[in-house]
């Protein structure tokens, strides 16, 4: 393949901004399928949560080809808590486009995924997508942008970035807005035009740092990562320089380019290509492929360190190994361990003192997103209410402050200022337009733990929030998880409909009727601040003798329905959420 006519260009946005959609695009319009061939909307998507959740969680490479040029695609997540994904696939690329809201502008996470791009010096072509909607301000997006790349110090090359307006779902892209377009041709010309070729010598000693993990049935573990020089050929020696500096021979077994979203065999790949290789099943990111004969090791990439940690525990409760395949602390070990090779930003610690293994990542997101596929591989286990990671700097305690985004209705302003001021949130900045108000707030990331449910409430479903790791700063003391206590079930039964409407003026139900729950299970939230036992099984007393206004219909108000990140950032620190394939549930130490 020449060299000169390789592109590898990475996708970067904020979550929901296009960037998936705009990749179908480059593949059908490309030519890649058949005119009669069924194409899966969001192809990039391939995990089961992602399609669920309509976000890129795990980045992913495909390429198109464009007139003689070979595109290669790096898709990443918009979502800060996935930053670790974003800082290692950004290596493989030359150039990055940038995809923009045309109505929202520039949101928090296209600040973090930018200032990464920025920082390896990639040369960016601003996409401002979506100027199909009603309330579009194309103009204001660029200059918001403009004011990100000045804010973010881009050099003044960088500062001169090409604009491309699009409409990803629409399928066009224009390089003026007054200038009508079917196709996304101006977009495939704006890269072949603007991202350079790849650097790197072919005839130098191998080089090829891992930037991602993929995983065959058939051959194990595939290092992906870009060539920066030499050439890779099929059953050729090579060594593998680790993250601790050792040397190790493997041997190239099968060497994949990468064909829309499929892997293709090919026996030979040169400096600059993206390519995937099997070979060696230790393979972990960060480390090099290089030449046996003449190592030369490449600077492993850089992590941002977690903030967040939870205790991921075997489960004890009655119903333990009941619903699980999985269940040992062995199985837990060996299934963390398995994902801290392919997921960098995730640290695994035994715990002190007891049985189980301290998990800390980037955020709730972060780590509830493990949590879920743990669950659907069939595992069962326990979690504690997250922790922020604290440090310690010259007899000072320090926690990682958010910078929190919220745009909400004016009306809906002052309940979310108040809710934050009482989470030691600090305003910074405050705009009003058309009705809807931008705040930006400083606020500990303990105080964001379990804030999404209540704004939602707040604003009724109206109000959208984002937020980045800010800094780290003073301890600012303790902040209240929640008011109100929690019904426990005092013992082993089954609920029944008699039960639960009588609990209903103590508290807020979890739970319907006909659910098998044991003592010590949270089936509610008390109205008061304290815990109170309660028996959700208690039946009717029957008489032979009736009343008037006695066998009235029982009318249940439908329980609270709590999702995975809603139970976990729900528990105190006294309380467990146990998580088994069938069922999420809370439940007292």
């Amino acid at each position: 393949m020449d060299q000169q006519k390789i592109r590898n260009v990475a996708i970067i946005a904020h979550v929901d901004h296009g960037k998936t959609t705009l990749v179908d695009q480059f593949f059908s319009q490309s030519g890649m399928f058949r005119k009669n061939q069924e194409v899966t909307k969001r192809l990039m998507d391939s995990m089961d949560l992602e399609r669920e959740r309509g976000i890129t969680i795990a980045s992913k490479n495909g390429s198109f080809t464009y007139h003689d040029y070979h595109i290669n695609i790096i898709d990443t997540p918009g979502h800060a808590d996935f930053g670790g994904q974003v800082e290692r696939v950004l290596r493989m690329a030359d150039g990055a486009l940038l995809l923009v809201d045309a109505q929202e502008g520039p949101m928090p996470q296209t600040y973090f995924v930018l200032k990464k791009a920025l920082a390896l010096s990639l040369p960016i072509i601003v996409v401002i997508n979506k100027i199909d909607k009603p309330a579009a301000r194309p103009d204001w997006a660029v200059d918001q942008v403009f004011d990100l790349f000045v804010k973010l110090h881009a050099p003044d090359h960088i500062l001169d970035f090409p604009v491309t307006y699009a409409s990803a779902k629409d399928g066009w892209a224009t390089d003026d807005l007054h200038v009508a377009s079917e196709t996304v041709e101006p977009l495939f010309k704006a890269i072949v035009k603007h991202i350079p070729a790849p650097a790197g010598d072919p005839s130098a000693p191998l080089q090829l740092l891992v930037s991602s993990i993929d995983y065959s049935p058939y051959l194990g573990r595939l290092g992906i990562g870009k060539i920066t020089g030499g050439t890779m050929n099929i059953n050729r020696d090579m060594a593998v320089a680790m993250r601790d500096g050792s040397i190790i021979p493997a041997r190239v077994t099968k060497i994949f380019r990468f064909e829309t979203n499929q892997k293709v065999p090919t026996n030979q790949a040169v400096a600059g290509e993206i390519v995937a290789v099997a070979g060696m099943n230790e393979v972990t990111v960060g480390v090099t492929y290089t030449d046996p004969a003449d190592p030369r090791p490449l600077p492993p990439i850089e992590i941002d360190p977690p903030t967040l940690s939870m205790n991921f525990i075997p489960n004890d409760s009655p119903f333990a190994g009941t619903e699980g395949e999985f269940v040992t602390s062995r199985h837990l070990e060996e299934r963390l361990q398995r994902e801290i090779l392919s997921d960098v930003a995730l640290r695994v610690e035994n715990l002190e003192g007891a049985i189980g293994y301290k998990v800390s990542g980037r955020g709730e997101l972060h780590l509830s997103i493990l949590i879920e596929r743990m669950r659907r591989e069939g595992y069962e286990f326990q979690v504690t209410r997250p922790q922020v990671i604290l440090r310690e700097e010259n007899g000072r305690l320090l926690e990682p402050y958010e910078e929190l985004t919220i745009n909400v209705d004016e009306q809906y302003v002052g309940p979310v200022m108040e809710k934050l001021g009482q989470r030691k949130g600090r305003l910074n900045h405050m705009e009003t337009d058309n009705g809807m108000t931008t705040l930006v707030f400083t606020i500990p990331t303990r105080g964001l733990l379990g804030f999404r449910s209540q704004f939602m409430t707040d604003s009724r479903g109206m109000g959208i929030m984002n937020y980045i790791f800010s800094q780290y700063g003073p301890h600012v003391g303790e902040i209240k998880n929640r008011k109100n206590g929690a019904l426990i079930a005092k013992e082993n039964c089954e609920t029944v409909s008699y039960a639960l409407f009588n609990l209903q003026e103590r508290g807020k139900m979890f739970l319907g009727p006909g659910v098998k729950v044991y003592a010590g299970q949270i089936v509610g939230e008390h109205s008061r601040d304290n815990d109170l036992t309660v028996n959700p099984a208690k039946s009717k007393k029957l008489t032979n003798m009736r009343a008037a206004g006695s066998d009235d219909n029982i009318l249940l108000i439908p329980p609270a329905e709590m999702s995975l990140e809603d139970c976990i950032v729900y528990i105190n620190d006294d309380e467990l959420v146990e998580i088994t394939p069938k069922a999420i549930r809370l439940r007292k130490r």
